[in-house]
């Protein structure tokens, strides 16, 4: 079985969309996030944007292989708003991405139906706006070597294509001689052959973070 190792999420913020039903208004935004913490913060500013707003109901998917997701009606009927939201981002098979349907009540109450009808073709219209790309699942390692293996790690680095995330050097108290810590990733489905070419060599620790 072949491994899976990308995913799909959107590349930048929507432009806003507009849905219009009986009056209502329902404006759609979608945005590409990492975390749980930079929901509310949106949610925010398009409260301040949107003062005249009932409703600012939204859904998010964060995650790769540990899935995190939540729909949220903010006051609509249960299930009306915030799981049809989120069937657009299953229909789309996005991930780390937060859509966000701001609602302006018209006066014309849309009954269970057409408010899951206008909340999920607000969050359709609005992935449909957005730039899709694919990405790459990564896997982090620590490498730690002394200075004089530094040719030695910087030639598997370029041999292997591999990207170094963060790199710091340090005077080892014992030896009083410089050691390197470098932070590398790699693609998921080449993380093993990775992991193996370093842990083989002499005066090199890798360990996975």
């Amino acid at each position: 079985m072949k491994m899976k190792d990308t995913y799909n999420t959107i590349a930048f913020p929507s432009e806003e969309t507009l849905f219009k039903e009986k009056s209502s208004k329902f404006f759609g935004y979608a945005f590409p996030i990492e975390s749980e913490n930079e929901v509310k913060p949106v949610i925010e500013v398009l409260k301040k944007k949107h003062p005249h707003a009932v409703h600012y109901c939204y859904a998010y998917q964060i995650g790769t292989e540990t899935i995190q997701y939540r729909a949220n009606d903010d006051g609509e009927p249960s299930n009306t708003a915030g799981t049809p939201i989120y069937g657009q981002i299953q229909s789309f098979g996005l991930t780390n991405v937060l859509i966000i349907v701001v609602r302006i009540y018209g006066g014309i109450k849309l009954g269970v139906g057409g408010l899951i009808s206008a909340y999920k073709t607000s969050a359709q219209i609005t992935l449909e706006s957005c730039e899709i790309i694919e990405k790459t699942i990564d896997v982090h390692f620590q490498i730690s070597f002394d200075y004089k293996n530094m040719n030695k790690v910087m030639r598997i680095i370029k041999e292997k294509k591999l990207d170094i995330v963060n790199q710091e050097m340090e005077i080892n108290e014992e030896t009083n001689l410089p050691i390197g810590r470098f932070v590398i990733k790699t693609r998921k489905k080449n993380a093993e052959m990775v992991f193996d070419t370093f842990n083989s060599l002499f005066e090199i620790d890798i360990k996975k973070l």
